[in-house]
């Protein structure tokens, strides 16, 4: 999924922070609506920031330089406890950091407006302002998005790195290691202690040399990983001094009970289980958190056994926890799976995903992305308290069809029944193997974009440059098929682009850090000695994100029905009415209108949907043995990537105007489905499912919702039956929509689905709320 921030927030406070401290001297006051803590001694930041300059240059061994930068980051990273705060853990990211993936980058990052704002600073050093100076022009070269760019060769960079501000490119690169979900059932089950006795059995059998300094790596890195968490015990002791509360005494007291067991010993109750996960979680850069109630089942049916919490407790634990983990503004990440095939002990994970659901309900928030696995055979009581939840109005749980996602998993991804059965929805929705595999989306391909471009002998229209493939003007294409050939091998040049990127991507990231905390909760990773880009994952995957599927299928719809069939208009005629945007041709448009779209359980449309899928879902999959992946597949998420790149794509044969919003993910274009919800569902499950995920966004009114419970729940499970892989759903009021459009101050709290990830409807921009108050509400 592409990163697309709501707010820049985060990355401001990050800019404008100065959260340096003296080891004796901490100020713990909040930083405007963050309420993140901040260190206030600004010359202590800097040499934090210097220490890890010299901790990267110190070696040229990777595996030595990461534990190096680990070490000397942690400190400024870490953010002290907030009153309320039930576990520690809260983290920042400093203006130079080594982690997977943030919004400054991937790896090696480096923030050059953040470092600015601390040279900035009037209280900095002279002494500590040349420092940090002299080292600025080293990390613009050093970080490593600019190592990955300096990698592609001179094609690849005029291909994918052709966005300007009015229009989009047709596919686009992006940064990060992502698609992880950690083994956080292994982490659970043996602690530090019991990694570190793993790492040490395989450092006496493989003596591989490159082994043997990862394994050294490994113990470093959780040698540095206690150290974090009995930081975060010393900054609670520090400011425990100060707390008169005697609530918040208690609560200080019990997380630094927790932080102080579980820096050496496996966890012990489920208290301790939670802290350990995300303390290891935040430190690794993982922003997904695997089959919580797998990993946490057994200790909160241990502990309410024993009387030692009530289930009231454990879901405020959680409570406590999903908003320390919103603190970090990543609206677009932060899985929480439950339910589901393979789980181990099932039956007390049952009881903890119905606590999860609770929690995340009763938090009401964006965050988690609170996720259902199901299937026939499951507890039925996890899927009715999943309805209960939505038809109240949360977006939440969103709903996996177990019965369909296993074997489409199975098949796209090439692998056994038994590890399909551990996929698991990361981001906005593309999915993985849980701690197998690594299935980074770095890649994002406009295909509306590529089908205009090819109307324009591979010229931009808004721009008037050339951005593809010049396969030939409108005239050119005497029969529909030329131009389906045309735009099919736009589509596969920049297909072949962007995954050659990944490939690189991966490449560069692997030469530069092995990821040692990924690589630790990764399966393979310790047997055999490598890192998890390596060697050591045992499926090393690729995603692409593909934006104007459905409009890119209505608008070829289009042209074939009124150009080729009833040639009503010529396709050069039709050109020149789209470069007009329309304007003097409203009958025109009106037959593009009302050609047959996508959505009505019409085989005439849905048809070229199915081939527009099927086509981009198989050209990708064969690119992954090319690039050095074991699949690389096709995503159809669409966060609000749909309407940003709308934003800058030309008009379009399915009569949309120039820069306005495309359909969202699997859905049709809003208000194009005409013949009522069952044809829409009909629809939905027609695209083939080669793929690594697609989103099937559905607006039912709280009234249909509420009035005719069993009817919606025949329709879901009719859905189901056919093969429906997932939903999400809006249940919400047109009026409260509208309302809160103009009045956003009296809905604060309205929670809806954008695309691949939830938001405040208020908080949305504006072209994205309009693209949310079109799709048809049932």
């Amino acid at each position: 999924m592409k990163k697309i921030v709501l707010t820049s927030l985060c990355t401001a406070l990050c800019a404008a922070a100065t959260f340096g401290a003296k080891e004796k001297e901490v100020d713990f006051r909040g930083r405007g609506e963050n309420t993140l803590p901040q260190w206030i001694d600004v010359n202590r930041q800097a040499e934090m920031l210097l220490d890890f300059h010299r901790a990267y240059t110190s070696t040229g061994d990777i595996v030595l330089r990461e534990v190096a930068c680990l070490r000397a980051q942690y400190k400024n990273l870490a953010c002290a406890w907030q009153p309320g705060d039930l576990f520690a853990g809260r983290i920042e990211y400093p203006a130079l950091a080594v982690t997977p993936q943030s919004q400054q980058g991937y790896i090696y990052c480096f923030s050059e407006s953040a470092m600015n704002a601390i040279i900035k600073n009037s209280e900095l050093s002279d002494k500590n302002r040349k420092a940090l100076s002299a080292i600025i022009p080293f990390w613009k070269e050093e970080n490593t998005v600019k190592k990955t760019v300096d990698a592609y060769p001179e094609e690849l960079k005029k291909a994918i790195m052709a966005n300007d501000k009015s229009e989009s490119g047709i596919a686009s690169p992006m940064y990060r290691i992502s698609g992880s979900q950690l083994d956080y059932d292994k982490l659970c089950r043996l602690g530090v202690d019991g990694l570190k006795k793993e790492i040490g059995r395989y450092m006496k059998t493989n003596r591989d040399e490159k082994a043997q300094t990862l394994y050294k790596g490994m113990l470093s890195a959780l040698d540095i990983f206690s150290e974090t968490v009995l930081y975060y015990a010393s900054m609670i002791e520090t400011q425990k001094k100060s707390e008169t509360d005697p609530v918040q005494l208690k609560n200080m007291e019990r997380i630094i009970s927790s932080l102080k067991s579980i820096a050496v010993k496996k966890p012990a109750n489920l208290h301790q289980a939670i802290q350990l996960c995300f303390i290891y979680s935040r430190l690794a850069g993982s922003i997904n958190y695997g089959r919580m109630d797998e990993y946490l089942g057994d200790f909160y049916a241990a502990d309410l056994k024993s009387g030692k919490i009530t289930r009231d407790e454990a879901v405020d634990m959680l409570v406590s926890l999903f908003k320390i983990i919103e603190s970090q503004k990543d609206v677009m990440n932060i899985r929480a799976i439950v339910g589901g095939k393979g789980r181990r002990n099932e039956a007390n994970a049952d009881q903890m995903a119905l606590v999860v659901m609770d929690a995340a309900n009763k938090y009401h928030s964006i965050v988690p992305q609170m996720t259902l696995r199901f299937c026939k055979d499951q507890n039925p009581a996890l899927y009715t308290r999943a309805l209960d939840i939505i038809s109240a109005g949360y977006p939440y749980p969103l709903l996996y069809n177990d019965d369909v996602n296993i074997p489409a998993v199975q098949a796209a991804q090439n692998i056994p029944e038994s590890e399909a059965a551990n996929y698991l929805p990361f981001g906005c929705g593309e999915y993985m193997i849980y701690h197998k595999s690594i299935s980074t989306p770095s890649g994002m391909i406009n295909l509306l974009q590529a089908l205009t471009v090819t109307l324009h002998n591979g010229v931009a229209p808004l721009t008037g440059k050339p951005l593809g493939l010049a396969l030939g003007k409108a005239e050119d294409f005497k029969t529909f098929d030329q131009l389906m050939a045309a735009y099919k091998k736009q589509v596969e040049y920049f297909v072949t682009c962007i995954a050659q990127q990944q490939g690189i991507e991966y490449r560069v990231a692997a030469e530069n850090a092995p990821i040692l905390m990924f690589s630790i909760l990764y399966d393979d990773c310790i047997a055999r000695g490598k890192p998890l880009l390596d060697g050591g994952a045992r499926y090393l995957d690729g995603t692409l994100e593909s934006y104007g599927n459905t409009n890119t299928a209505d608008a070829l719809t289009a042209i074939k029905k009124v150009v080729y069939e009833d040639k009503a208009l010529s396709l050069t005629e039709l050109v020149d009415i789209l470069d007009k945007n329309f304007e003097g041709y409203a009958k025109e448009r009106n037959l593009l209108l009302n050609a047959p779209k996508f959505g009505n359980d019409d085989d005439y449309a849905d048809a070229m949907r199915v081939e527009v899928d099927r086509h981009i879902n198989e050209f990708t999959r064969s690119q992954a043995n090319k690039n050095g992946m074991h699949s690389y597949l096709i995503v159809i998420i669409n966060n609000q990537g749909n309407t940003q790149l709308g934003l800058r794509t030309a008009a379009s044969a399915d009569g949309r105007p120039a820069r306005t919003y495309m359909a969202n993910a699997n859905a049709p274009t809003g208000g194009a489905d005409k013949n009522g919800v069952t044809a829409l569902l009909n629809s939905m499950v027609k695209p083939d499912k080669n793929h690594a995920g697609a989103v099937q966004n559905l607006a039912l009114s709280k009234e249909l919702f509420a009035e005719n419970r069993p009817q919606v729940e025949a329709l879901l499970n009719g859905y189901w039956r056919q093969g429906g892989a997932q939903i999400m759903m809006n249940v919400v009021g047109r009026d409260d929509l509208l309302n809160a459009m103009e009045h956003p101050e009296n809905y604060a709290n309205l929670i809806v689905r954008v695309g691949g990830f939830c938001a405040r409807f208020v908080e949305l921009p504006r072209d994205v709320q309009l693209e949310i108050l079109s799709r048809t509400l049932y």
